[in-house]
């Protein structure tokens, strides 16, 4: 999943891609499940492309949270 529809808000896509953009740098120092993804795709993806990815899962992060009324926790399992 290497991407994001144009379908919906696109100030909130915008938003989601500049957070992605900005969140980058940090994300590559850090030792979790994120940040080891982030490392992965960008072995084998140009920067733009792992951009845009990130915000796209985000979004997915984001709606899942709200859907399921929880909190964000970064070290919680995938079921």
């Amino acid at each position: 999943m290497l991407g994001i529809t144009k379908r919906g808000s696109r100030y909130l896509r915008k938003n989601l891609i500049q957070g992605a953009r900005a969140s980058l740098p940090t994300m590559s120092k850090s030792d979790t499940r994120l940040g080891a993804w982030r490392r992965g795709l960008l072995s084998r993806s140009h920067h733009n492309t792992v951009v845009v990815a990130l915000a796209a899962k985000m979004a997915r992060i984001v709606w899942a949270l709200l859907r399921h009324e929880r909190t964000y926790d970064p070290a919680a399992q995938a079921a």
